[in-house]
Parts: structure tokens; sequence; C-alpha cells
């Protein structure tokens, strides 16, 4: 299975274009089927960031749209959550990407941009807010296996 790895930083173009970096765009075709977009971007509703999904794995996201009643309120709410601020992207030869003005202002993108890996996904950042994410993640990936690890000898 492939992934998608790294911190990759990137300059958007005078056209407003991003690269989306080598790696993840050859992840990105390895799982692209025929006739899917390339990505799904959409907004994060954790952090200030976007989310970029491969078709397939988008799909999966979904799935538990099929347990909730397709009349219901609550169906409704996550079908809008899901699909109201998703963007479908193909990219260009280059694989170049425009991400989507209101994308953009969700993430404060301006003139660099950060691809942080997640594995099954990725995500683009503000560089500086990639780089603080990054460091309070790891802060709490640390204080979880302090006290997983303390719960262990209890």
């Amino acid at each position: 299975m492939s992934a998608f790895l790294g911190t990759h930083q990137n300059r958007f173009d005078a056209k407003g274009r991003v690269s989306i970096p080598a790696p993840f765009r050859s992840v990105l075709r390895d799982q692209a089927h025929e006739g899917e977009s390339l990505v799904i971007l959409r907004p994060s509703h954790l952090h200030p960031c976007v989310e970029a999904w491969p078709s397939r794995a988008f799909a999966s996201l979904a799935a538990p749209l099929d347990e909730i009643d397709i009349f219901s309120e609550d169906h409704d709410d996550v079908a809008t959550t899901l699909y109201a601020d998703a963007y479908p992207l193909d990219s260009d030869k280059e694989g170049r990407i425009i991400i989507p003005e209101a994308l953009r202002v969700h993430a404060g993108l301006t003139d660099e941009v950060a691809f942080m890996g997640t594995g099954r996904t990725f995500q683009i950042w503000e560089p500086a807010a990639a780089a603080r994410r990054r460091e309070d993640a790891r802060a709490r990936s640390r204080a979880l296996m302090a006290r997983k690890k303390d719960g262990d000898a209890a």
C-alpha cells in the first residue's frame, strides 16, 4: 500500500497554481481508477488546512452515510458536511492544481504551501501553521505515550 509521507513545500505560480509534490502525485496515480478525479479537496473540520483525498479514500469517508436514514436531517447534515465544500480536481501535465479560493481562505494560504502527508491522505497548510501543527502533534503524542506507559505500569 502506498502512503503519503513527509512534508513538502511549494509556491503558487503567477497563475495561482501549485504543484503537488512528485511523491504524492505518484501515490494519487497509483490509487486512481479510470474516470475518477485525481484528488478531492475539502476544508478540514479540525484544523485550518485543506484535506486532500484520493477518490477511493473519499468514497470510504462517505460510507457511514449508508447507515443513516436518507430522509433524515442527520443524513442531510453529514452529506452537506462531506460534499458541499468538496472539490474534485485533476492536475495538469506538470502536476499543478488550482486550489479553490474558499479553501485558500480557510487555510490562510498565500504565497507558499506545505503539503503534509498523513498516511492515506495529505493536508495542505500555510507553512508556519504546518510547523506548529507538527510540533503540537508530537507533544500530544509524547504525552499520550507517557500516560499509556504509566497505565501499563499500574
